[in-house]
């Protein structure tokens, strides 16, 4: 029969392997941003808010704070990472008002978390409290990452077309939040499974919200297409009929 322990164990090696996934998806926007070498329009507040998520579940995973949970750092450190690189790019195309503005931010992130960390480490002598501490903001943090895509999916029910909640995108939120909630279950942890439960959750809904939209926004996409070639049909007849040679 299979130990808890292997099934919490391998919950989390595929869990870490969706994550880096989930958070490299990003990575064409950037490429994006480099070939242009401009952030355009893009905000940097998704990426500041993931590296501060990331941050506290790092320190969450920590033996010192709720032990046996290493899985919980390795993936939230490699995300960490990739998401520094990010701001890093950002603040190489940004101009500089706000290449100082996404500093700013970035510096008060390292304060605050250096503030709670230092306070857990100093203050708080046991791990109990230690998890419950950081457990409870990365909670609350992980929940208001999993609740941005919810303005997304208003706007599918609003336009009905997935045009803009990529399918991809959508399944690895849900894969995501599945495994570390059923991780989460190995044994029992609140501050993972109520944020990734939620997170499972919406990412059925758009999964749902997906496959109700999927035939419309192809045939809005057709129709979108079809557009051009019907000016250039009408345009056609009309230019050959002035005598004008010009295809423009």
């Amino acid at each position: 029969m299979v130990s808890e322990e292997t099934v919490r164990t391998t919950l989390g090696v595929v869990g870490n392997v969706i994550s880096v996934i989930l958070f490299l998806s990003t990575v064409p926007t950037f490429y994006r941003i480099w070939k242009k070498g401009s952030v355009e329009q893009y905000s940097p507040v998704p990426y500041l808010a993931a590296v501060f998520n990331c941050g506290l579940w790092v320190l969450y995973g920590m033996p010192f704070v709720h032990p046996n949970s290493l899985l919980v750092s390795t993936t939230n450190g490699a995300g960490a990472v990739i998401e520094l690189g990010y701001l890093v790019i950002f603040l190489m195309y940004s101009d500089t008002r706000k290449r100082l503005r996404v500093a700013l931010m970035m510096l008060l992130e390292v304060l605050v978390y250096g503030g709670l960390a230092i306070f857990v480490l100093t203050v708080v002598h046991t791990t109990h409290m230690r998890s419950n501490i950081v457990g409870g903001i990365g909670a609350a943090a992980n929940i208001l990452m999993y609740a941005s895509p919810l303005s997304v999916m208003k706007l599918v029910i609003t336009t009905k077309s997935v045009e803009y909640m990529p399918f991809l995108l959508s399944l690895f939120c849900f894969s995501n939040g599945l495994c570390w909630f059923l991780y989460a279950l190995f044994p029992f942890d609140p501050f993972m499974a109520i944020p990734n439960g939620t997170g499972a959750l919406l990412g059925i809904i758009q999964l749902i919200l997906y496959a109700t939209f999927y035939k419309s926004t192809k045939r809005m996409l057709a129709a979108r297409k079809e557009k051009p070639d019907l000016g250039l049909a009408v345009m056609g007849p009309s230019t050959m009929h002035n005598g004008n040679a010009n295809s423009a």
